[in-house]
């Protein structure tokens, strides 16, 4: 599917629609399709594994030889052995530094593995390595938990690993409660009432019991997943300890805010005359992302649209996903639990980031419970944009110069659940790159029963639920080479007297120099008032000026980290998120902020990110940032039916500091010159071409009816009680 003739759905690097033009050998532009290419300095050893090595190591994990005793997955119930997913296994950037160039090989390449153990009565996840690939007789399966800090052996155990008799047991309570709900709200299975497994709340261990929270949610009746908006306000309690669903049982109710032990408690409250239900939230038209609404005038016009005007002006090696555009070139992977990510980042041929990419997203409820965001769906594209405002422009007697702002985007749209987050790499011209963060989709709502202070009351029984996004990004810079420097410039007020003021006292402002030292003091949160530069430089290699040249990280729309303190939900899963950005020395087996199946085991995730801060040395030394983009979302009104990408916005950008002589910008030929000085414009183009090609309108009026949905990409742990996590 192509959008504007740009965007289109897969994993791999996008090409461009068919109006593109390309360049003859003589440097004159022509009007044909051909995408431009250029040849990767080295392999991409960050791309997906083959058809062939997945291939091979399936055969190999359902081989007698690994005593795994797999089941298909596609034939597997919960009681069977079964692989949740194989990828390809990053990896280690030690590994990897060696073969930086051109023609010097490859790391060895290894497989991972997750492996849902299901036929034991305490089932449990456990991550392999298989390799080396591709598959040979030396090939070998191991546990892997280099990655992990869990104090235990590898192994997580899942606790909810039932997910049919999950699902027949919540069949059962609906049968039984059918009085209850008819006169609630006149709805019962038959009708299409449901108590989705999708919006339970994580599971909560409790003196060896499993705890589960799950709500009675409203008939979807359309083609719109609108079950998050559909809260009913009945709640019940459930104990579901154990793999034996005749010893599952309901532990308590609560609606209105009160809570009854038991159903019959509850019957004889709705069985007064006097009972007034507090409603329902039924599906219809202000739930449904279509038209409605008083026409917008002139809106039924074609408006203004994306198009490619001339010969495109970025390069891609398809086989090894490698682009170039303009002074910036990277890599770009896809990976199963973190999407798109870039991969030796470099402008004007050195390397700024050995990694960018996102690491974790999560949402934290202040009535509910935080779900982890899995990955399901995405869009990925590159382009070209004019940004809507020039990158430089200035006036004086006699002249003006302005330079225009293109800038170029790779970007990708993750559905996750209900949200649909926009994530977009943005290159600019002046060797800056920004990292965005939008937000739309449907909100997970709550029913409105005497809860204002965790939401606005935004429907006829609909609470807008308070909660924080908080998505985690890792950058691994290596400004000049790998031993860099964390610098910290401090903007602060100053009462001075100078020499030249006769002893006059002078209020003014200083810059206050220094570094972090280490990892003690690494966790950092954004200063008030912007009060505080933060860079990332190389003190070994000072610049002609004599300071030191770096990447400088700042915030460019509001950032956020998780408001809840010390939560009794995450406990030591989400340490990533309590503050705006944090540093680490860099090693391979720190890979992750969080891992794939923290959720799982709170109190000994998989990664605990506190551990990563051991007072370790930050000068001079191969560091990493961490840092935080994410929203306070309160919804109100206008988040119905789906929340707006303009609002729900944050951003991070990374610019050149101290690292280049001037603005580069200044290099670019799309600027102009005009000489007012004697009265007549001089106009100076400084060789910028004009476009010529006409414009195929398919760019702007893009076929649809191709479209086959986007793609789907699992992540695990699967969690049966939760679909969306499939």
């Amino acid at each position: 599917m192509r959008f504007s003739g740009i965007l289109v759905t897969g994993l791999g690097l996008l090409g461009l629609a068919s109006a593109m033009v390309g360049r003859r050998a003589d440097g004159n532009q022509t009007c044909s399709s051909d995408q431009p290419s250029t040849i990767a300095p080295h392999k991409n050893f960050w791309g997906a594994l083959t058809t062939k090595e997945t291939v091979d190591v399936l055969a190999l994990l359902h081989s007698d030889a690994t005593g795994f005793n797999l089941t298909n997955a596609t034939e597997a119930g919960s009681w069977d052995n079964r692989i949740m997913s194989v990828e390809l296994m990053m990896p280690n950037k030690t590994d990897v530094l060696p073969f930086l160039c051109n023609g010097c090989g490859a790391p060895t390449r290894y497989a991972l593995v997750t492996i849902m153990f299901g036929a034991v009565e305490e089932a449990y996840l456990q991550d392999f390595k298989v390799g080396p690939l591709p598959i040979t007789s030396e090939s070998v399966v191991s546990p892997y938990s280099y990655t992990s800090t869990k104090k235990t052996d590898g192994k997580t155990r899942v606790f909810n690993a039932d997910a049919a008799e999950y699902a027949d047991f919540n069949l059962q309570i609906m049968k039984d409660a059918e009085d209850v709900t008819k006169r609630l709200w006149n709805l019962t299975v038959d009708d299409g009432l449901q108590i989705p497994l999708a919006f339970s709340a994580p599971l909560t261990l409790y003196e060896d019991k499993v705890i589960l929270w799950q709500g009675f949610n409203a008939p979807v009746t359309s083609i719109y997943d609108t079950i998050s908006l559909l809260p009913l306000g009945l709640y019940l309690r459930t104990d579901i300890t154990g793999r034996d669903p005749s010893r599952w049982k309901v532990t308590g109710w609560v609606y209105n805010n009160e809570f009854y032990s038991n159903l019959d408690d509850f019957r004889k409250v709705i069985a007064d005359p006097n009972f007034q239900s507090l409603g329902a939230n039924l599906d219809g038209p202000w739930a449904h992302t279509k038209t409605h609404g008083d026409p917008l005038p002139l809106d039924d016009l074609p408006p203004p649209g994306l198009a490619q005007t001339g010969q495109a002006r970025f390069a891609v090696d398809d086989s090894q996903n490698y682009v170039t555009w303009m002074d910036f070139s990277f890599y770009v992977s896809t990976t199963r639990d973190n999407g798109l990510r870039l991969y030796d980042v470099r402008y004007k041929g050195k390397r700024i980031l050995y990694e960018l990419g996102l690491d974790e997203a999560i949402a934290h409820y202040a009535q509910h419970l935080p779900r982890k965001m899995p990955l399901l769906t995405y869009i990925q594209g590159m382009f070209e944009i004019d940004k809507g405002f020039p990158i430089q422009r200035h006036s004086w007697s006699g002249y003006t110069t302005v330079t225009k702002n293109i800038a170029f985007n790779v970007r990708a749209v993750y559905t996750i659940g209900n949200y649909d987050y926009m994530t977009t790499y943005q290159f600019s011209l002046d060797g800056s790159i920004e990292v965005a963060v939008r937000a739309s989709g449907y909100i997970s709502s709550a029913f409105y029963a005497q809860n204002d202070d965790y939401g606005f009351k935004i429907h006829d029984s609909l609470s807008g639920s308070l909660h924080d996004h908080v998505i985690t990004f890792k950058a691994d810079f290596d400004i000049l080479g790998e031993s860099n420097s964390f610098q910290k410039v401090a903007i602060v007020p100053t009462t001075e007297t100078y020499k030249w003021s006769d002893g006059e006292i002078r209020n003014t402002m200083k810059a206050v120099r220094s570094f972090v030292e280490n990892e003690d003091d690494a966790k950092i949160n954004w200063s008030p008032n912007g009060g505080a530069m933060y860079a990332v430089v190389n003190k070994d290699k000072k610049n002609p000026r004599g300071e030191y040249p770096g990447y400088r990280i700042v915030p460019a729309s509001g950032v956020s980290y998780l408001t809840v303190q010390d939560s009794s939900v995450t406990k030591n899963s989400a340490h990533h998120t309590t503050h705006h950005l944090y540093v680490t020395q860099q090693k391979d087996s720190e890979a992750y902020a969080t891992g794939a199946y923290n959720s799982l085991d709170p109190e000994d995730p998989q990664v605990d990110f506190n551990k990563y801060f051991n007072s370790e040395s930050l000068v001079q030394e191969d560091i990493v940032v961490w840092f935080n983009l994410g929203m306070h979302h309160m919804p109100h009104t206008g988040d119905l039916p789906n929340t707006v990408f303009s609002t729900a916005h944050s951003a991070m950008t990374i610019e050149p500091f101290n690292y280049l002589p001037g603005d580069p910008s200044q290099a670019s030929s799309q600027q102009v010159l005009i000489n007012t000085a004697d009265g007549k414009a001089e106009i100076t183009r400084y060789g910028a071409k004009e476009a010529v090609c006409p414009v195929n309108m398919a760019q702007l009026n893009p076929d649809l009816s191709g479209y086959s949905g986007s793609i789907s990409v699992l992540k695990y742990p699967f969690d049966g009680t939760k679909p969306d996590r499939a």
